[in-house]
């Protein structure tokens, strides 16, 4: 049996926990700092093992020995969005409390792939690579994934259609720079362009733009956890089952798409070795032009952490 370890036992880390063991793939160990909290979680999972058909372990502790042989970490730990606070914003307090972490997968699971969730993503996947001795295809962030389910969501709702035809690109940062790619996105293969007018099409990425603050807006003092635990375990899913599958995550560029030294959001293959090909898209000089901005942004946060 495999194992996968989560970092953080708050909703995104609980909830990827709760669809991890439903898939009955992994045996997971839950981490938080919080004594009692991945304990008590853990053992409500358990619980509910009998009615729900799984038979993995759940462990809740506080002990980061706990999650030795793990074969992938997620870490999930650190502050959350509240209203008027942008990702970015989230960067002094999460980055000291993701180096910590960090430092002790490297103790207890050095062969592991770490998976980085907390925000402001980019920056942190960045972090995690350059604060350890990790190869860059065993380090990578979750955003882009989230990002292009969102776009698929209201494309979907926008043209009436269902979310199994959808077919959605957002590349770079995992913010408010973030570069959604209509003429990369269709509908059972049809191009956007067929199927919806230049105005629904903006709408539709403007809203994908703003979607976790939107969440975030509703719910004042939490943001997101059921869509991106869903693409946790869906990267997950493809590294355990060695499944090849094209997915937008963000990695380490060393001259793709002409950036260097960088973490950002693009296509890459996925399987049992983590990120096992970067995807180089042939971009219109518009697009290029914004995801250019958009590395600019995510340059603007590294340098605040490298200073």
């Amino acid at each position: 049996m495999k194992k996968v370890a989560v970092i953080g036992a708050g909703h995104v880390g609980a909830t990827t926990v709760q669809r991890l063991a439903e898939l009955n793939i992994a045996d997971v160990v839950m981490v938080d700092i919080v004594e009692g909290l991945p304990q008590g979680k853990a053992l409500d999972l358990l619980h509910a093992a009998p009615l729900m058909g799984y038979d993995i372990n759940v462990l809740g502790t506080n002990n980061y020995a706990d999650i030795i042989d793990s074969d992938i970490v997620v870490v999930t730990a650190g502050i959350a969005r509240k209203p008027g606070i942008d990702r970015d914003d989230l960067l002094a307090t999460n980055i000291k409390i993701t180096l910590q972490v960090f430092a002790e997968i490297e103790r207890y699971a050095p062969d592991a792939i770490i998976m980085t969730v907390t925000n402001p993503l980019d920056i942190i996947t960045y972090s995690a690579l350059r604060s350890t001795q990790f190869d860059r295809n065993k380090v990578f962030g979750m955003g882009g994934l989230l990002d292009s389910s969102r776009f698929a969501s209201f494309i979907a709702r926008e043209i009436n259609c269902s979310v199994k035809d959808v077919r959605a690109m957002v590349l770079g940062g995992h913010g408010d720079s973030m570069v959604p790619l209509p003429d990369h996105s269709s509908v059972a293969g049809i191009p956007l362009s067929k199927l919806m007018d230049e105005e629904s099409i903006e709408r539709v990425v403007n809203r994908t733009i703003n979607a976790g603050a939107e969440i975030v807006g509703y719910m004042k003092n939490g943001s997101a956890f059921y869509a991106p635990s869903a693409a946790i375990v869906a990267m997950i899913e493809a590294i355990l089952n060695d499944t090849k599958r094209i997915i937008t995550a963000s990695v380490f560029l060393n001259g793709e798409y002409g950036l260097h030294d960088i973490c950002l959001g693009v296509p890459v293959v996925f399987g049992k070795d983590g990120v096992e090909k970067i995807i180089e898209l042939e971009l219109s000089s518009q697009e290029m032009e914004a995801l250019q901005r958009s590395a600019n942004k995510v340059r603007e946060g590294i340098a605040k952490i490298s200073t």
